[in-house]
């Protein structure tokens, strides 16, 4: 009775630390919807300063005693290290100002931090339960929004300004307004199904298939072609590394196959599935065409800014080519970041210039997403060269080998790895933040179930 009064009094007295990770998720994955209905353009910062606290204070105030824990933070932290030492080197290089190098670290490295705190967690059953309850309903919101906003606000919006321009992009879930909100949505969305599916056990399970096929319908309702497409191809990815269990690998070669037969049927037959149907046309694939000069031009423009062989191997400068700082946050967020001494380079400019002369009127919105020059392994090889984006593989292949416990996280993984030739969701907070939660949180259950902990104490 004295342990248990103790401890009630001691949890009293301050914040659960499986509560600020929630905090400091929420800073991140509803910022954008924040932003939306009016709060200052500064919310978009805040989990620039939530996420890097809430991980040192879990850092240092942590109790656990498992060795595997223990072991795999201290790892990964070594990864960072080796990151920060590079953005470092790079930034001495090309004179880039000291802002840039945290701000690109924090880009780059955020998801990490978060996960790094939550696997350092000394989490037990009640706490894993609490947790898996908040990010169950912050992923609901975001596929109920998409479905208010596809079915009754954007409707109303153009109904009441009497026009008939197309809406579906503007289906974003809790990233609305953002450039490919609905492409980050309708991805939460997916992964939010699976992780559901498999984890929320206690629901019933025509609940848990329900949620698959309304995640499933966000996609379409949203014109999210790409995100399908990279789900389909990290399916098969991950299929390949099955070779050596035969029946997982044909049962995952079925269902490929399935999926991309009854795709293409639709794709022919369906009106609400015909937008499939672009990425179908070899001529988008032309190295000679417009929109493979496009996806090519910072490739081929930042090596013609290079003035020393070390540009090879630490590039241009944190935040000095087509990464989300460079490309985005310096044009939007200027007058924020340029007095405390951000510096640009003209590389990002003469990237925007040649994407301006080659897309209609120079608009990212004109031509899909999946050909933007603007993708997240160009942005790093750019920053920082082949050192850096070395050092950043080798962050994601620690967290494949210590914490991808499932083909759940892995196909998370493979999904991240895709897109960052697609885009920029690699320094994306808020979806790189929701990626993070999934595989630590599947990490503590696999590791409980492993260990049959059941113990109600918590952190």
């Amino acid at each position: 009775m004295n342990i248990e009064i103790a401890s009630r009094k001691k949890a009293e007295g301050y914040i659960k630390l499986s509560t600020l990770i929630i905090i400091a998720f929420a800073s991140a994955f509803f910022a954008r919807l924040f932003d939306t209905i009016g709060f200052p353009s500064y919310i978009n910062f805040l989990h620039f300063a939530t996420v890097p606290l809430t991980f040192g204070i879990v850092l240092f105030t942590t109790k656990t005693k498992n060795s595997y824990q223990i072991a795999a933070t201290w790892t990964l932290l070594s990864g960072l290290l080796i990151l920060i030492g590079v953005l470092l080197v790079s930034a001495l290089l090309n004179q880039a100002g000291l802002i840039n190098v945290i701000m690109d670290f924090l880009l780059l490295a955020e998801s990490f931090l978060l996960l790094i705190a939550l696997i350092s967690l000394n989490m037990y059953p009640k706490t894993l339960e609490r947790m898996q309850v908040w990010i169950i309903r912050f992923c609901f919101i975001n596929l109920i929004l998409a479905y208010l906003q596809h079915y009754i606000i954007i409707p109303l919006i153009y109904s009441s300004l009497k026009t008939t321009l197309l809406t579906v992009d503007l289906v974003q879930g809790v990233f609305y307004i953002s450039g490919a909100g609905n492409s980050l949505s309708a991805s939460v969305s997916m992964f939010f199904g699976l992780y559901y599916f498999q984890s929320g056990n206690k629901a019933p399970l025509w609940l848990r298939i329900t949620v698959m096929i309304a995640a499933f319908w966000q996609v379409i309702i949203s014109d999210s072609k790409q995100v399908l497409v990279v789900f389909i191809l990290a399916w098969g990815i991950l299929a390949l590394t099955k070779v050596k269990d035969i029946k997982k690998l044909l049962l995952s070669v079925i269902g490929i196959v399935l999926i991309l037969a009854t795709l293409l049927w639709c794709a022919e037959n369906l009106q609400a599935f015909r937008p499939f149907k672009t990425y179908l046309d070899p001529e988008w694939y032309d190295l000679n065409s417009r929109t493979m000069q496009i996806k090519l031009a910072s490739v081929q423009i930042i090596p013609s800014y290079y003035k020393s062989p070390l540009n090879w191997f630490f590039g241009l400068g944190p935040g000095h080519t087509v990464g989300r700082l460079g490309g985005w946050m310096l044009k939007d967020y200027d007058y924020l970041l340029i007095p405390f001494g951000a510096t640009v380079h003209p590389a990002s400019q003469a990237v925007w210039d040649r994407f301006s002369s080659l897309a209609f009127g120079g608009v990212i919105g004109s031509i899909s997403t999946f050909f933007s020059p603007f993708w997240g392994w160009a942005g790093i090889w750019g920053d920082i060269g082949f050192v850096g984006l070395g050092a950043y593989l080798y962050l994601g292949y620690l967290v494949w080998s210590k914490l991808c416990t499932d083909d759940f996280c892995k196909l998370l993984l493979l999904n991240i790895v895709i897109f960052g030739f697609i885009f920029t969701q690699l320094e994306e907070p808020a979806y790189m933040l929701s990626i993070a939660m999934f595989i630590g949180l599947r990490w503590h259950e696999n590791r409980l179930e492993s260990y049959n902990l059941n113990d109600n104490f918590s952190n």
